[in-house]
């Protein structure tokens, strides 16, 4: 009789770990769940020919038709899309920003997503992403993805971008590393990207401070760390805005004078800045512009056209005596979206100073 009981205790034994062991590798092998925000773009683009790769029609293919394209993401993902714009990047304005960020902040909120990923034109990618590293509230992962090539051209390099955007989104490696961008098999930071080439599909770069991993094999591998605070640690909420403060750039040349700068002062621009030659170098003949738009209430920030490099506070102009703002390694492009954001909170040059020294 103890013998029988015995073996039934046990046998009830062997089953509940059987449940337990099935339950945790169900568990182990869950797919997560990534949602596709579309806005447009090269990837959603169609040409002519297969070997058509300039001259295209930029967003033509709807989201679904994009996930479609590549059915070995639900291998990876459950995946789902929403189709928010269809627009060439050229064309993302401060609207589509806003709407974005308020979609994905609100997508991120729920529990059953995991990671979004986000299909953009490759024109402004990198400020869109930068953007969004500002203002997403979450530390799940967000991904900004794009093609060189449309999706009828030989060798599109839509599909494995997507492809590589989706694991990279779904992983939890990449659960508080900020707004990335996943490009050509490599993973950038937002602060750090920018497109290098008009058209080559290696074109985005992070050349100055370096891109902090490789997706290979679908998988996410991490060599670096982001130090600049971004997402959930900045101070920057767009939840009730509805629009953003007008921040212009103008541009430094050899022989450049001062029309542009009087021009964005005469529209009603709250803040400019100046992409300068050298290390943010004033011209002569726009200096005086700038200082009277600063003595008018503008915020200037002082950037550079070159592309790396810190722009020195007090190096090229007394930017105390001038109460101007640097960029520090923002470019230009950059510089205006942290600007705009810091104008939002404040008008206070040294508060702005130290927001640049910050994100």
């Amino acid at each position: 009789m103890l013998f029988h009981r015995s073996k039934r205790a046990f046998a009830a034994l062997f089953a509940l770990l059987f449940l337990l062991a099935s339950a945790a590798q169900a568990q182990g092998t869950k797919l997560p769940n990534v949602t596709i925000l579309a806005t447009g773009g090269t990837i959603a683009g169609t040409g002519a020919t297969s070997t058509t790769t300039v001259g295209y029609t930029a967003a033509t293919v709807g989201v679904q038709a994009l996930i479609q394209a590549v059915p070995e993401i639900t291998k990876v993902a459950k995946v789902s899309g929403e189709q928010v714009f269809q627009i060439a990047s050229e064309n993302m304005g401060n609207e589509h920003w806003l709407i974005l960020a308020k979609r994905v902040n609100a997508l991120l909120a729920q529990p059953d997503v995991d990671g979004i990923v986000i299909t953009h034109g490759t024109d402004t990618l990198e400020e869109t992403a930068y953007f969004l590293n500002l203002v997403v509230k979450s530390k799940k992962p967000v991904v900004v993805v794009g093609s060189m090539r449309p999706s009828t051209a030989l060798s599109a390099d839509g599909p494995i971008n997507l492809y590589n955007a989706v694991n990279l989104a779904g992983s939890p490696s990449a659960v508080g590393k900020g707004v990335l961008v996943a490009m050509n098999d490599q993973i950038h930071a937002a602060r750090d990207v920018t497109k290098s080439n008009t058209t080559t599909t290696d074109t985005f770069r992070s050349s100055e401070l370096g891109m902090i991993g490789y997706i290979q094999g679908g998988k996410p591998f991490f060599y670096r760390e982001v130090t600049r605070k971004h997402t959930v640690d900045t101070e920057f909420d767009v939840s009730k805005l509805d629009a953003l403060p007008q921040v212009d750039v103008a541009y430094a040349y050899a022989n450049v004078g001062d029309v542009a700068v009087k021009a964005l002062v005469a529209s009603g621009a709250k803040g400019l800045v100046h992409a300068g030659v050298g290390n943010g170098s004033l011209p002569a003949k726009t200096k005086p512009a700038l200082i009277a738009a600063r003595e008018q209430g503008m915020v200037i920030v002082r950037s550079a056209r070159v592309g790396q490099g810190i722009v020195a506070r007090n190096g090229e102009a007394n930017d105390d005596q001038l109460d101007f703002v640097v960029s520090d390694t923002l470019s230009p492009q950059k510089a205006r979206i942290l600007l705009m954001l810091a104008l939002t909170k404040t008008n206070s040059t040294k508060e702005i100073q130290r927001m640049f020294y910050t994100y």
